[in-house]
């Protein structure tokens, strides 16, 4: 541990990076349980899924690099200057006038929020040693776990009390707090560092991702339209494959992705995000849209997700050391696709109780899943690539996070043209882009039933990804009796 780590203040430091870790993790369930009333207000439901895949991308894309510049001048300033921008994005969020603008202003939030967890996991491994680490990784899988229950009650209650700009700037106080306490309390000599940064592989790598994003979002477009998408993202991303290769610094190291543990380990992971995203954009619709009930009922539907997910994290030790890790990931894989298949279920007069259920067990397979993974892949090299190894899973799951809100966003659009075609599909989209439109909705039969089997070809698509998932960990190599010792392990791995 440096001089500099010394003198600083690790109590108070912990204390504000669970503060700026909690700002970035409710982002996601505060939003989702919110976007129903977002899209009512300013219309435009076909952007739906695009503020959430925005936010996503910009920050998949960027974590690396801000890794990499915490290297080159220090954590603190970096740290700073992403919650900086994170706040200047969440401010402008808040006065969005479009869907567009909203997108716009999500994706410069998305460029601040890349650098929040990568840097502050990197403070961490500065301020404590190896043996020191899993107890305060534990402490901050708890902030994941209270924000992502706090979340849906908070975008619940704060639309049907006040604006729902509110829950953008509601990261402002907190935001600024955690600044102040960065700037008093991190104490850091930088030591310079060289280090390439893969700049055009990030360029590759964006255009690439948006223009297929895009190509799945605008399904209405010409043939020519999206073929000329498609072939941008063919291209883009093979003169990307071709950087990272001869890049000394790329973003996605070849080598290391391709070992078969680590690539069918990230194939499952991504798997995993795409399914999990797409419950947390699409069950809100259902439960407010269908269901008729209030953003607060949605987004305890919502928390059952974040019930199961640490519950399977705090019993992984004693799976591992009772079953071994092989039959504890494919027995815990089985529990998503399970969870998923309740969704098919969902009726017009459903309880929310079935939708709550199907999160539970969607959450406690997720847990089981990453974690497990993670593990795996940590103990697959050596040390001084675990880092870089982290650091796939955790790309993985937000570029499935990115691909998943996109896809399944297209597929519900694809399911309300399907169900409700010219004046019926217009007058859908005309209640959808109200204020009060859901509730409108689900007072209406015929647009009610109509939206309702819109929905379930989302929630198709959601099983199928989910059912992928369970597949893809079979040929995740792991050996019969392989047992993990201690909870250590799965207390820091949870943390990612």
């Amino acid at each position: 541990m440096s001089n500099a780590a010394q003198r600083s203040n690790r109590v108070l430091i912990v204390a504000t990076i669970m503060l700026a870790t909690f700002m970035v993790a409710i982002e996601a369930t505060i939003v989702a349980t919110a976007m129903p009333r977002i899209v009512g207000e300013l219309g435009g439901f076909s952007y739906y899924s695009w503020v959430f895949s925005a936010f996503l991308l910009a920050q998949s894309t960027t974590t690396v690099i801000y890794g990499k510049l915490s290297d080159i001048f220090g954590r603190k300033p970096v740290l700073i200057g992403g919650i900086l921008i994170f706040l200047v994005g969440s401010a402008l969020c808040g006065l969005a006038w479009s869907m567009m603008s909203l997108v716009l202003f999500r994706l410069l939030q998305g460029l601040g929020a890349g650098a929040i967890q990568p840097v502050t996991m990197t403070i961490i491994g500065d301020l404590f040693k190896l043996e020191e680490r899993g107890r305060v990784q534990g402490a901050m899988a708890t902030v994941w776990a209270t924000s992502a229950v706090v979340g849906p009650l908070a975008g619940g209650i704060i639309v049907d009390n006040i604006s729902w700009a509110w829950i953008f700037w509601i990261n402002l106080p907190i935001g600024v707090i955690s600044v102040i306490a960065f700037m008093v309390f991190l104490k850091e000599d930088v030591a310079h560092k060289q280090a390439k940064i893969d700049y055009l592989g990030s360029v590759l790598f964006s255009i690439s991702i948006v223009a297929l994003l895009v190509m799945l979002t605008e399904t209405d477009a010409s043939v020519w339209i999206l073929l000329s998408l498609f072939s941008v993202f063919v291209v883009t991303g093979l003169l990307f494959l071709a950087q990272e290769k001869r890049a000394p610094e790329p973003i996605i190291s070849i080598p290391l992705w391709s070992r078969r543990l680590i690539a069918t380990s990230n194939a499952a992971t991504l798997l995993a995000g795409m399914a999990l995203i797409g419950l947390s954009t699409i069950l809100p619709l259902y439960v407010q849209g269908v269901l008729g009930r209030s953003p607060l009922v949605a987004g305890f539907t919502l928390t059952m997700l974040v019930v199961g997910w640490p519950l399977a994290v705090m019993l992984s030790s004693r799976f591992y050391k009772a079953f071994g890790i092989r039959r504890t990931l494919r027995v815990g894989s089985l529990m998503f696709p399970f969870g998923a298949c309740f969704l098919l279920f969902l009726t017009p007069e459903s309880s929310p109780i079935v939708a709550g259920a199907g999160s539970f067990f969607m959450g406690f397979g997720m847990g089981l899943i990453s974690l497990t993974s993670i593990v795996l892949v940590q103990d697959s090299v050596e040390w001084s690539m675990r880092g870089s190894a982290t650091a796939s899973i955790i790309f993985a799951r937000s570029l499935g996070n990115t691909l998943g809100a996109t896809v399944l966003g297209a597929i519900l659009n694809a399911g309300i043209n399907h169900y409700a075609s010219g004046e019926a599909a217009a007058g859908l989209h005309e209640v959808l882009n109200q204020p009060t439109g859901l509730s409108a909705l689900a007072a209406d039969p015929a647009i009610r039933s109509v939206f309702n089997a819109a929905l379930h070809w989302s929630f198709w698509g959601v099983v199928v990804v989910a059912v992928l998932t369970f597949f893809t960990t079979w040929l995740i190599p792991v050996g019969p009796s392989q047992k993990r010792e201690g909870a250590a392990v799965a207390s820091e791995a949870a943390s990612y």
